[in-house]
Formats: C-alpha cells, structure tokens, sequence
C-alpha cells in the first residue's frame, strides 16, 4: 500500500515530529525489537513505528510481561531493552520489570506516553507523576517537555541505562509532545566509547597478589556477559589457573564442564561447595556487584584481615567498598582487567592446579544425579537431568522463581554457548515472557522456560504470544500446587501453620491447547525424556505439565 493509500501526507511536505525523532533514535541506539502494550498516549509514537520496518514491534498481553521481555532481551543482546507502555495503569503495570531491572542490573528503557503538558498536576484522567513515583527506584525519570530536544532526551536516557551500574530508566513523553514539530529533527545515535582499562599499577598490584597466592577464587559477575567477557574470562582462569564461581544466576559465564569451574553461587549452593570456597587465600570480583545472594553466600569476604585480600574490579566506583572491603578496587573494565591477567607471565605456585582441581571435582560430584523417589510427585532433579542429557547443555534455559530452580542450578551444566536467563530478585511471572523474548532471539538451540503452577498464572498468557509467532518455545511447568518456597520459609518459621500458600490449579494440558500450543502431560519419571522430545521436535510452542513433590522440593 502507497503512503497516500494509508492517508498520510508525502513525508516531503510534513516536517518531523518528535515521535519521528524518537522512534529514529531507537532504531540509532541498535534497538531492532521492542514490546508494548498499545496505548492511547503514545499513538504518534506507534504511527512512526508503522513505517520503521527495522524495527520489530511485539505485541504483549500485560505491560509487566514487556518489561519483563524487554529485559530477557537486553540480556542476549547486551544493549537496553525497550518497552513501550502508556500513561497511569501501563507504567504501573511494569513497575515490577522496572524494580527488577534495578536489582539484577540490567538496562531497560522504558518510553511511557502520558498526558498533555497542560494538564501536568491537575488529577486529569490517568495522569501519574513518574518522577515522584519512581524518583528513588530508576537511574533516571526523564520528561520531555521540549519536542526539540527529543534526541538528546532519548540519547541521555540509553546512556544512564547502559552505563555505570546499569539499570532502568524512564523516558515520558506527553502526548501532545510526541505530535508536535521538532524543529530540530535530529535523531540521536549511539557514539563510540572506549571504556579505561586498568592502570599499570593496578595490574602490577594484582600481580603480586596472585604470585604470592596457592588457593585465588574469582567470582565473576554480569560484566562479563558479552562474548568478548566470557572469552576473556577463559582465558585468564585458563592462564593464572584461577578456579571460577559464578555469581547468583550467572552460571552460564564458563562452561561448567571446564576445568577452572568451581560452581555457581546461589540460595541453594551445597555447604560443601561454601566451605570449599572459603579455603581461597585471594579472592578476585570480576564484574560482579557482589549483590546481597552472591556475598550473602560467601560469608568471609566480610572477614577483612584474615590473610585473604580481595580485588573488587567494577566499572562503577560507587559499587567498590559499598559493603566490603577491597584490597585492591578497580573502577575499570572489567573485561579489559582479565585481558590484562591473561597476559601476566604465569608465576604462581605449583599447588595451585591441586586447588583448581579439587573445587572442580566436588562441582562434578555435585551435579550427579541421584534418584529420588518421594510419595507426593516426581521429584524435580529427574527432569533437570533429563533436560541435561538430552541437550548436553547447549540449551537457553529462562527460570521463573520457586524451589524447582534449585534443581536447575544443580543438575544442569550449562556449556560455553548455553544460557541461563533468570533475574537476581527472583519475581514471580518472568519465566514465560522471557522465554518468548529469548525464543524470538535464538533459533540454533532449544529454549526452555521452566516455571512453577504459581508463575505460570501470574503472566502465562504470553503463551499466546509464542503461538502467534509459531515460537520453538518448550514450557515446563513444574506444578507442586503450592507457593512452594514460601510454604517452606512458613514451614521453617511456624510450623504446622502454612496459610495462603496451597493452590487449586487448571489443567496445564487443556490450558496449552486452549492457547493454541502443544500440550504434554508427564505422570511419572520415565515419561519425562520422551515428553521433552516430543516437545523440542513441535513446530511451535509446547507446554510439559510435570506434577512435581512438595515434599522434595529442593535439593
């Protein structure tokens, strides 16, 4: 269809507005997918997307579900997700994408229409005050009152996502605004930058640290989760015979299968593997913020003054020496640092490849599985092992929240081009929506979202999403009919007095075809490796409804 056939005037003759200017920054920024909730706010905003073929524009069915989409993208692709919602109840409804993003650090743009600059503070209908209500939550709330100023509001919004300690930001535009002219009509683009590398002193300093040190552990964090980071990462554990641990849902930086992997650090990490930990002499934090689940795990790094200094190397110095004591802190690239290690001559004492060796055999011994009859339901360990094997971990795994990530953790070992999305807050509802972002972003191996009974109702009617787009996307429902982790925190607490946590749930099977995806049900253990091969072989989406143990919930 011609430009006049769909009534708009020839672009020759209509100056730029500033939804023009807006969405041509996007695209400027390498955003090439973003997801929304169509909006009556933001409706010029969605007229210029109409035209911009280079950008993918995914339709959701909750704007929690695109925020949450926008940051399982952001993950893969290592720039700012995207998300479009509209004023009042669409900006609140991604709220918990947006405090997600602030805990797991990662960058999320949010554009959010709202009403006309004239009627700001009059109570007009669902007008919100993003600022005030999300001034101590997000990097930054940025308000467009100027229509020609939307590139650099748009530039400086991308900037505060993805810099420093990354993040959430908010971008208002007022409707009125996105209609108006720019009379600047400038996209903003991505510029170059060149982050700094370590210092000479620095690695010299580090240097003599390792030199002197028969037991280094390096724990290492998002930073490192680019190509280029986990190559480097590699290398320079390969190198200094370092052994790694991966911080809280990270275990996909190292392949966990190599030599230098130690574990991965999570609510669940064996006391065997903590008190191994705890043996280092030298401790190196690699771009990792050392959130409160990594060091909360890993209780001696708030021991200073014990004969094993730590080397903090994080591109935001305000993140070094918030809560613990660095020997050694490193506001720098992270990845430039493990280059800089890599290339050290290797001086270390010959007991070291002994130490590497044994925190690498325990995580072996660790991840065997051992079967586990319990009397209430199949008990998780059994398809995270099936799911193994099958894949030999070259498999994108997303993970809502609940006990069964437990077994994820454990049992599959991840190898150097498998991924694991999940957030460090851990909210229930992101398993399904970031499966269908990571299922629209990977196509050379199988995607699987593993969720509970409790998240898969939370925002499971993405589904619907992954079946419009014929998505190879295998859902497995772990369904132990109960808000599991919470029961047993109750449990724990206040024995005898569970409340609030038993559920009454929908045929998961039925509920799949309903949408319009395959569904499979699994009765007993030896049902769950043809299930998951039925599955990764369906054109399309697939549920696999797994009644798991209560009573077994975790290892």
């Amino acid at each position: 269809m011609t430009e006049a056939g769909r009534g708009r005037v020839p672009e020759a003759t209509c100056p730029p507005t500033a939804a023009s200017t807006l969405v041509k920054s996007i695209a400027g920024h390498g955003v090439d997918r973003l997801f929304c909730v169509a909006g009556e706010s933001y409706l010029a905003v969605l007229n210029e997307l109409f035209d911009m073929r280079d950008i993918d524009v995914v339709t959701c069915r909750h704007e929690g579900s695109a925020a949450f989409m926008a940051l399982a993208d952001a993950k893969l692709t290592g720039r700012a997700g995207v998300c479009l919602v509209s004023r009042g109840p669409g900006i609140t409804n991604a709220a918990i994408g947006i405090h997600a993003a602030r805990q797991d650090a990662t960058p999320l743009v949010v554009i959010a229409g709202t009403v006309d600059t004239a009627d700001f503070g009059r109570e007009v209908f669902q007008e919100l005050d993003c600022t005030a209500m999300f001034g101590d939550l997000v990097k930054a709330c940025l308000v467009v009152h100027d229509p020609g100023r939307t590139g650099e509001f748009a530039a400086r919004a991308f900037r505060a996502a993805e810099s420093g300690t990354p993040g959430p930001v908010i971008l208002a535009v007022p409707e009125n605004v996105t209609r108006s002219p720019d009379p600047d009509g400038v996209p903003a683009g991505r510029w170059a930058e060149y982050s700094p590398g370590p210092s000479p002193q620095a690695v010299t300093a580090v240097s003599d640290l390792l030199s002197r040190s028969r037991r280094p552990l390096l724990i290492a964090g998002g930073r490192l989760a680019s190509g280029t980071g986990r190559r480097a990462l590699a290398a320079a554990a390969q190198s200094q015979v370092i052994p790694v641990v991966t911080s809280n849902k990270r275990q996909d930086l190292l392949d966990n299968r190599a030599p230098n992997y130690a574990g991965h650090v999570h609510n669940s990490t064996s006391a065997e593997q903590l008190a191994a930990f705890a043996g280092c002499d030298l401790v190196l934090a690699v771009g990792a913020r050392l959130d409160e689940t990594t060091a909360g795990r890993l209780s001696f790094l708030d021991a200073p003054g014990a004969g094993r200094p730590l080397v903090h190397v994080y591109p935001d110095a305000a993140r070094i020496g918030l809560a613990h004591r660095p020997a050694v802190g490193l506001p720098c690239d992270p990845v430039a640092f493990l280059h800089a290690i890599a290339a050290l001559p290797a001086r270390h004492p010959r007991d070291r490849e002994a130490w590497a060796g044994e925190l690498h055999r325990l995580e072996t011994a660790t991840a065997v599985w051992c079967p586990r009859p319990c009397p209430d339901g199949i008990v998780f360990g059994a398809v995270v092992s099936a799911l193994d094997d099958l894949t030999g971990g070259d498999v994108t795994v997303v993970l809502d929240s609940g006990t069964f990530t437990s077994w994820v953790y454990r049992h599959l070992r991840l190898t150097g081009t498998g991924r694991m999305l999940g957030l460090s807050s851990s909210p229930m509802g992101f398993g399904v929506p970031g499966g269908v972002a990571a299922a629209q972003r990977i196509r050379n191996r199988p995607v699987v979202t593993v969720v509970g009974d409790g998240g898969f109702l939370m925002n499971g009617s993405e589904l619907i999403t992954a079946v419009t787009a014929r998505l190879p996307l295998v859902v497995i429902v772990a369904d132990n009919r109960s808000y599991g982790t919470i029961r047993a925190h109750q449990q724990r607490r206040y024995p005898g007095r569970t409340i609030a946590t038993d559920l009454i749930n929908p045929d998961f099977v039925r509920l799949a075809e309903a949408y319009g995806a395959l569904g499979i049900a699994v009765r007993t253990e030896a049902d769950v490796r043809s299930a998951l091969r039925r599955a990764f072989t369906h054109d399309g989406p697939a549920v696999i409804h797994v009644p798991t143990s209560l009573e077994c919930g975790r290892p």
